[in-house]
């Protein structure tokens, strides 16, 4: 079986897995990362979405192969030591998860989008199309606005 070499939350892995195996699965199973969820497997609900090289992705449909030598970050890697990435403490204060699967996803989508947009719009914010089943969309948008500003 073939070993998958890339870095994840800043950290070297080398993982046998077979090169069509879906990343969520590496993460989840191989490397005991359970930031990630799986909801659809088809990149729909976006539970599973992570950062390669900064971007956001869908892990459920991004293949182990295609992240060979880049670098992955989870929800795991996104907080600098003790102190949570403003859109984590964004969500703290704000309230935002119900049930709280969806929400690694959530903000790591919000985070993707703050990278390249500081102020987003509404529009901005619903076009990371993130499933949210309970439904905290009036909160996660309030979150994300609150990040940015706290961004600066």
């Amino acid at each position: 079986m073939p070993v998958q070499s890339f870095k994840v939350n800043g950290q070297n892995v080398d993982v046998e897995a077979p090169d069509d195996m879906a990343l969520l699965w590496v993460l989840r199973d191989k490397l005991g990362i359970t930031g990630p969820k799986y909801g659809c497997g088809i990149n729909v609900c976006k539970a599973c979405t992570c950062h390669v090289d900064g971007k956001a992705v869908t892990t459920c449909s991004t293949r182990v192969s295609d992240v060979r030598g880049r670098q992955v970050t989870t929800i795991e890697g996104l907080a600098n030591g003790n102190t949570l990435h403003p859109v984590q403490q964004a969500w703290l204060n704000l309230d935002v998860p119900q049930c709280g699967f969806c929400q690694p996803g959530q903000i790591m989508a919000a985070v993707d989008l703050l990278r390249r947009t500081r102020n987003p719009t509404d529009a901005d914010i619903d076009a990371i199309e993130n499933v949210c089943r309970c439904g905290t969309y009036g909160r996660i948008r309030e979150a994300i606005k609150a990040a940015a500003a706290a961004m600066g």
